[in-house]
């Protein structure tokens, strides 16, 4: 068996390319089915975010390709087009990957803290699903451990920084006053709402949250004193936003061309500064073509990050020391398991024969035979039957010269030699 991730990120594919290989969470559920009923593939597990769509398998395969070819016929993306941009790892560099990802060491903003929760809900999927077994479950449980220890130990996870932080963080480059700008929120979720503590805590007092079930909106809102509306109310709520951020799971933009010059004709035309960090987007990318529209999305947010990345590289070293350890532990528990099966058929063998001896013998017993003699026969015929392969197998690799099978049948068949007195 082997262990493969196979994935595209903001490193190696476009926003237009990532959102297209996106999952929704209703593909979710249809996408795990049909990986887990491909013949080659025992498990599997599907990481979806912004920034990144990721396979997790445990196949027969030896390669990639199977599952390069599923994910191109599921999104109907031409496979050359998804090869150019697709990773992909085996066994432990698959482990270390998943890891580096758990941290945020592979992350846009490095340490971000929202992917571990994103990953462990791409875990309750799979199991929900039934698409884990105990190799994916094993490195799952693993990699959470090993993440918890990166957050207590390495300073990673102080003053966390997001992408919804450099989206603010690039709004005050724009708006020197924060607290005479209006904010309007498209979304309700995780991301929206440590978009709208940051931008409380830059100072801005106004907030319009839209989002497509209003309870939601209102239940948020209510945390920021901000205005609950829906998505049908944006096109009368867009001329008194200044900042504009969005993040929704969406399959079709929210916020389109004619909306915005609209809105900006009844601004008279004071600009807009937005941020989509939705894949698939929520504005049309054309919306950025307007003279007043400051439109960007997760891949213009690199100086931000840039930035955040040199203040925590001394902690992401010491991230990639525990992932190192992470991954050793990981191999170490991964052969024990495998040692294990081995096992199991090895006194599942002796069994049958202790049986078959056993049977014998009490057939003898039962024919009046000697006690003793039956007893003597019993063992003899026992040990005869114990030593057999292993002497036969021993005889071979002497004849030959495997010195390595001979030095390992010695050390697991032989006890040590007593100590000199």
């Amino acid at each position: 068996m082997t262990l493969l991730a196979l994935g595209i990120n903001h490193k190696t594919a476009t926003v237009a390319v990532r959102e297209r290989v996106a999952f929704t969470p209703p593909q979710l559920t249809s996408a795990l089915g049909q990986l887990r009923g491909m013949p080659e593939v025992r498990e599997a597990a599907v990481l979806s975010t912004c920034n990144r769509t990721e396979l997790y398998c445990v196949t027969e395969s030896s390669g990639e390709r199977p599952i390069l070819d599923w994910l191109s016929d599921f999104h109907g993306l031409p496979v050359d087009d998804l090869s150019r941009c697709a990773y992909h790892y085996l066994d432990n560099e698959a482990a270390r990957h998943l890891m580096r990802v758990a941290v945020g060491l592979d992350s846009m903003v490095l340490g971000e803290p929202q992917i571990l929760g994103q990953l462990k809900e791409a875990y309750q999927s799979a199991r929900d699903a039934q698409g884990l077994g105990g190799e994916l479950e094993l490195l799952f449980q693993h990699t959470f451990s090993v993440a918890k220890q990166v957050r207590t130990r390495t300073g990673i996870g102080q003053n966390p920084v997001s992408v919804a932080y450099a989206a603010v963080s690039l709004a005050s480059r724009i708006f020197d006053d924060f607290a005479r700008s209006r904010a309007m929120l498209i979304g309700a979720g995780e991301t929206i709402e440590l978009v709208a503590r940051h931008l409380r805590e830059a100072g801005v007092r106004e907030m319009i949250v839209a989002n497509r079930t209003r309870e939601r909106a209102d239940e948020l809102a209510s945390q920021f004193n901000a205005e609950a509306i829906s998505l049908n109310e944006i096109p009368d709520a867009l001329p008194r936003a200044d900042i504009v951020i969005s993040s929704t799971a969406a399959p079709l933009p929210i916020l389109g061309k004619g909306m915005a010059e609209r809105a900006l004709k009844k601004r008279r035309h004071r600009p807009i500064f937005m941020v989509d960090i939705a894949v698939p987007r929520d504005i049309e990318p054309e919306v950025g073509e307007l003279d007043d529209v400051f439109l960007y999305t997760v891949d213009d947010l690199n100086e931000v990050i840039q930035e955040n990345r040199r203040h925590r590289q001394v902690a992401a070293d010491q991230a990639e020391s525990l992932i190192e350890h992470g991954v050793s532990m990981w191999l170490h528990e991964r052969r024990i398991r495998s040692s294990g099966e081995l096992i199991r058929r090895y006194r599942d063998q002796a069994i049958d024969l202790r049986e078959l001896s056993e049977q014998q013998a009490l057939a003898r017993l039962a024919r009046g035979e000697d006690p003793e003699s039956v007893v003597r026969l019993l063992a003899h015929q026992l040990t005869n039957r114990l030593l057999h392969r292993p002497t036969v197998a021993m005889r071979e690799a002497s004849g030959s010269e495997r010195r390595d099978l001979l030095a390992a049948a010695e050390s697991l068949l032989l006890d040590p030699p007593s100590p000199k007195p």
